[in-house]
């Protein structure tokens, strides 16, 4: 069982506490370590359409404080502002960080920006949330988490599988052998593609960051960290009418397939796309199929739905070969809630389950897939996390 820091041990790794950290801003509203904080004060970069899933849970969340708004369309930073009673909004991230003080960024822009806001956000002594992936490549992914770690604050990046009581199963079913000793596992998860914005097709965008993300971050979790990756990507459609800027020539990968080595003879693959007619759309509404498998020697465990809004685990064993559903209320639940739990993390010294070198593994899977599908060659991994999650 993972043993829960104290907030104590907590706030110093976080570095709320002694005087070596006193330039966090965090910090200076925490001058005794024991005194808890009620809220984390929030800015939020990017208002856009996942925004208006994020506030109305942020907006309902006990430890946090939305601070201000910022986007580079300003109006949509302003219409956000008003519609959650957020005081300060900001067309610009430099006008934001020297505005009013807050403690997270909640960094929900176009994937291309993440890894140069979330730098500019740690610079400027802020802890960081960020959306699907935390940088654009391994390397500036790690350079962030150093930054924030000579700074002594946090940085998290999305996504919040994990958090799912449906993954918490399957991970303890998994290390209580219920299925055995693992084999083999599939997820795949994709649609016909977004329209409302240019960046998922462009030069960092792509299937992999958008949607490979969830698998990858929820079988690595499950199986621990690859060690090999090998995988084939391409273009299926190679131009695209988006909302922003019309008719476009498609550069990021809309298609791909990656096979992961976890060891001790355990093989994954995840397979994603924004070529796939799904009739569930691209919200999943009505998905009750299997989107990820897991098989073993005595056993194997379908999850029920999409791994970022799951609603069961179909379990079939030697001894009952019938699959019995477990956990078919997905509970409290939610995609959006990782930038929530953050917030309570930072006010209480909960250690969430997601962690940043998590985050890294993944984008470090994503990158060694373009590079393996670009030779194919077989990649070798240099990244890990603390498993098992749960």
């Amino acid at each position: 069982m993972k043993k829960t820091l104290t907030r104590k041990d907590f706030l110093k790794r976080t570095g709320t506490v002694t005087a070596a950290v006193m330039l966090s801003p965090l910090a200076s509203r925490t001058l005794h370590a024991m005194q808890p904080i009620e809220k984390i004060r929030i800015g939020i970069i990017g208002c856009g359409s996942v925004s208006g899933v994020y506030l109305p849970h942020l907006s309902q969340c006990p430890f946090a404080e939305l601070v201000s708004t910022c986007d580079i369309i300003y109006e949509r930073a302003k219409q956000r502002a008003a519609e959650f009673n957020i005081p300060n909004s900001y067309p610009h991230i430099d006008q934001m960080l020297s505005g009013a003080g807050f403690d997270l960024l909640v960094n929900l822009t176009d994937m291309q920006e993440h890894g140069r806001l979330n730098r500019q956000a740690l610079l400027a002594g802020k802890h960081v949330w960020s959306e699907k992936p935390m940088a654009n490549t391994y390397d500036e992914g790690r350079a962030l988490l150093d930054l924030a770690l000579s700074k002594k604050i946090r940085i998290w990046g999305a996504p919040a599988v994990v958090n799912s009581p449906q993954f918490a199963f399957m991970s303890k079913a998994i290390q209580e052998g219920k299925i055995g000793k693992v084999s083999a596992a599939h997820a795949h998860y994709g649609h016909l593609g977004p329209t409302w914005s240019a960046f998922f097709y462009e030069k960092g965008g792509g299937s992999l960051p958008d949607l490979g993300v969830y698998n990858l971050a929820s079988l690595t979790g499950l199986l621990g960290p690859a060690k090999y990756v090998s995988a084939m990507t391409s273009i299926v459609t190679p131009l695209r009418t988006t909302d922003n800027k019309g008719e476009i020539p498609v550069e990021a990968e809309d298609n791909a397939i990656v096979l992961m080595d976890h060891g001790n003879g355990i093989l994954s693959n995840v397979q994603c796309g924004f070529n796939y007619f799904d009739p569930y759309g691209h919200e999943g509404t009505g998905q009750n199929q299997h989107t990820i498998s897991v098989w073993g020697t005595k056993g194997n465990m379908g999850l029920v739905g999409y791994d970022w809004a799951p609603f069961g685990v179909d379990l079939a064993t030697l001894e009952q070969e019938t699959p019995v559903r477990y956990v078919a209320d997905a509970g409290s639940y939610v995609w959006q809630q990782g930038a929530s739990v953050i917030a309570e993390a930072l006010a209480t010294g909960k250690e969430p389950l997601i962690t940043a070198e998590h985050a890294l593994h993944v984008l470090e899977i994503i990158e060694a897939a373009r590079k393996s599908g670009a030779t194919g060659e077989r990649m070798t991994l240099k990244s890990t996390f603390k498993w098992p999650v749960v």
